[in-house]
C-alpha cells in the first residue's frame, strides 16, 4: 500500500515541503531513497525500536521510502516521526484519512519519545502557507511553532499520542499563545544596564550615537578600561525589535538550533561575541551541512568582536561584503544559500601589544613601530566600514568609588528611539534604508549636506589631522545622527565637530610614537 506523509527540509532560513512516500509490498528488503544523509538512513532502527516498544508492529515486508523532491539532500533526524507514521499507514497498522491535512516532524528516541528538532518556526510558516490544517512537532518546540497563527500546532511527547490522534482513539489540544502580549511584555527586561558604568561619559555618548544611527563602532583602550563591560550593555539602548524583526531573527536561531526549549519569539536584539579563534565558516556560515554563522545569528542585533587584531586576517576580511550588503550569499558546488546579516558591528582592541600605548599612568614598553604594526592587522577596507572610532582611558578612582548610579539605559534608549523615528520618516520612500548608517552618496547629498560654515570646519579638520578621504562620508553620516539626537533639521558646526572627534584611527599621527 502506498501512502504519503508530509514533512519539511531547510533551505537557508526557509523551509521546503518534503513528501515522505512509503510503499509496502511483497518482499523483505528495506529501501530509502531521495538523497537521505546518514542520520536519515539510521532512522530505520530508531523507528523499529520505537514502534515495538509501544506495542506496534514493524512490517516484515518490502518497504520503500522516497523523500521527494529526490534531488534535494535530506539531513538530520527530524524525519523519524513522519517516516514512522508513514510505515504504519502503508502496512495498514494505522488506518486514517487525515495524513494529507497535517505536517509532521520529530526525532524518535528508542522508547518512542519525541525529541526536539531544529527549524520549528520556519516549518510552521511553511505549513500555513501550504494550506495544511495543522502541524505536529515535539512538545519542546510547540511554543516556537505556535507563534504562527491560523494553524493548529500540536506538541507531542510520544509516538503513541500521534498514532492515537490519527486513528481517532485520542485527541490532541492545539497550543495557542498570545504572541503580541508575550512579545511586548518581555521587551523592556535587561540584565545589564548602563547605570552600572562609572564615568566614561564620552564613551557612553559615542554608544548612544552609534545606536541611534546604526553605526559600526570600535573602541581602542588599555586593559581594564571597561570596553567589554560597556559593549555588553548596547542591546539595552537599541530600539526594541519590531514583530517582523523578531520573527526574522527567531527563524535564524531556530534553524541553527539555538532556541531554548519552550520558548517562542525572541524579544531582545541578539548579542553575539565569538572568540577570536573562530573560523571564517563559523563566522559567515556554510559548511558541509549549511548553518547560519555568527554574523547571521547577530542579525538585527550586535556582533561584538573583542580584541579585534587577534582575529585571523582571513576571518576579518570575509566580513567586508556582509557589512556592506547586509546579507551573505554562500555558493558551493551543491548549493547556494542566502542568510541575512544586518548587524551593528562593535569591536574593541588594545592600542598596542602591551596594551598601554597612550596610557596616562603606565608606560608603553613596545618596540619602535609595534603600535603601527599592531594597528595594521586590521585592514583599511574593514576600518572603512566602521563609522565611529573612540579612544577609552581608564576610569579614575574618584569615579570608580562614586556610589551614585550613572544614567540608566532606559533614559538613553528613549533618545535613541526618537532619533530612529526621525530616520524612519526620512527614509520611508527608500527601500532597504532604515538608518543613517545605510545612506548612499545620493542620500548624503540630500540629507547630510552641511552649510558653508560646516564645510569650512570639515575642510579645516581634514587638513589639520590629515584625515583620509574615506573619513568624509563617515563623518557626515555620524553628524546627521548627532543632529537627529538634538532634534535639528540641519547639520550644524557643533554636530560636525563631535563627529570629527570620532575618527581617531584615521588621524595620520595617531601611532607616530610607535
Amino acid at each position: 500500500m502506498l501512502v504519503k506523509v508530509f514533512g519539511a527540509a531547510m533551505q537557508g532560513i526557509d523551509a521546503l515541503t518534503v513528501t515522505i512516500e512509503v510503499n509496502c509490498s511483497q518482499g523483505v528488503h528495506f529501501y530509502m531513497v531521495g538523497l537521505p544523509d546518514a542520520a536519515v538512513k539510521e532512522s530505520q532502527e530508531r523507528v523499529r525500536s520505537a514502534l515495538l516498544h509501544n506495542g506496534y508492529k514493524f512490517p516484515r515486508r518490502q518497504t520503500v521510502i522516497n523523500l521527494a523532491p529526490a534531488d534535494i539532500r535530506k539531513e538530520g533526524s527530524a524525519y523519524d516521526l513522519p517516516i514512522a507514521i508513514g510505515i504504519m499507514a502503508a502496512s495498514e497498522e494505522l488506518v486514517t484519512d487525515k495524513l494529507d491535512q497535517y505536517m509532521l516532524m520529530g526525532e524518535l528516541s528508542l522508547d518512542g519519545s519525541i525529541l526536539p528538532i531544529k527549524g520549528a518556526l520556519p516549518i510552521a510558516i511553511l505549513a500555513r502557507a501550504q494550506g495544511f490544517k495543522g502541524l505536529i512537532v515535539p512538545k519542546a518546540n510547540v511554543r516556537e511553532a505556535a507563534v504562527v497563527d491560523r494553524l493548529d500546532v500540536y506538541g507531542v511527547e510520544n509516538i503513541k499520542e500521534v498514532v492515537e490522534f490519527f486513528s481517532g482513539e485520542g485527541t490532541l489540544t492545539p497550543t495557542v499563545i498570545d504572541t503580541r502580549a508575550e512579545f511586548f511584555a518581555a521587551q523592556g527586561s535587561f540584565d545589564l544596564d548602563f547605570a552600572d558604568v562609572k564615568g566614561q561619559e564620552s564613551v557612553k555618548r559615542a554608544f548612544e550615537v552609534a545606536a541611534a544611527g546604526g553605526h559600526n563602532l570600535i573602541m581602542i583602550g588599555p586593559p581594564g578600561a571597561g570596553k567589554s563591560m560597556m559593549a555588553k550593555r548596547i542591546p539595552s539602548i537599541l530600539p526594541p525589535l519590531t514583530l517582523h524583526e523578531a520573527l526574522e531573527t527567531t527563524k535564524i536561531h531556530s534553524v541553527a538550533g539555538r532556541m531554548e526549549r519552550n520558548s517562542s519569539l525572541l524579544t531582545q536584539r541578539p548579542f553575539r561575541s565569538p572568540h577570536h579563534t573562530i573560523s571564517s565558516v563559523a563566522l559567515v556560515g556554510g559548511g558541509s551541512f549549511p548553518q547560519p554563522g555568527e554574523i547571521s545569528l547577530a542579525h538585527n542585533g550586535v556582533l561584538f568582536l573583542d580584541e579585534l587584531p587577534e582575529f585571523s586576517r582571513q576571518v576579518l576580511e570575509v566580513m567586508r561584503q556582509p557589512l556592506e550588503d547586509r546579507k551573505i550569499t554562500i555558493s558551493r558546488a551543491k548549493y547556494t544559500i542566502e542568510y541575512p546579516a544586518g548587524v551593528m558591528l562593535v569591536a574593541s582592541m588594545n592600542p598596542c601589544p602591551c596594551g598601554y600605548y597612550n596610557h596616562p599612568n603606565k608606560e608603553c614598553i613596545c618596540q619602535p613601530g609595534a603600535v603601527q604594526r599592531y594597528l595594521n592587522r586590521i585592514s583599511g577596507p574593514l576600518l572603512d566600514r566602521i563609522d565611529i572610532q573612540i579612544e577609552i582611558v581608564p576610569v579614575p578612582f574618584e569615579k570608580i568609588s562614586d556610589s551614585r548610579p550613572g544614567e540608566a539605559s532606559a533614559v538613553i534608549r528613549e533618545r535613541v528611539i526618537r532619533a530612529r523615528e526621525i530616520q524612519a520618516a526620512r527614509f520611508k520612500d527608500e527601500p532597504g534604508i532604515y538608518c543613517n548608517a545605510q545612506m548612499t552618496s545620493r542620500l548624503l547629498n540630500t540629507y547630510a549636506r552641511p552649510d558653508t560654515a560646516g564645510l569650512e570646519r570639515l575642510r579645516s579638520a581634514m587638513k589639520m589631522f590629515n584625515l583620509s578621504a574615506r573619513a568624509y562620508d563617515r563623518i557626515l553620516k555620524v553628524a546627521r545622527t548627532i543632529a537627529d539626537l538634538a532634534g535639528s533639521e540641519n547639520i550644524e558646526v557643533a554636530h560636525l565637530s563631535e563627529a570629527i572627534n570620532y575618527r581617531n584611527l584615521d588621524r595620520e599621527n595617531w601611532a607616530e610614537r610607535g
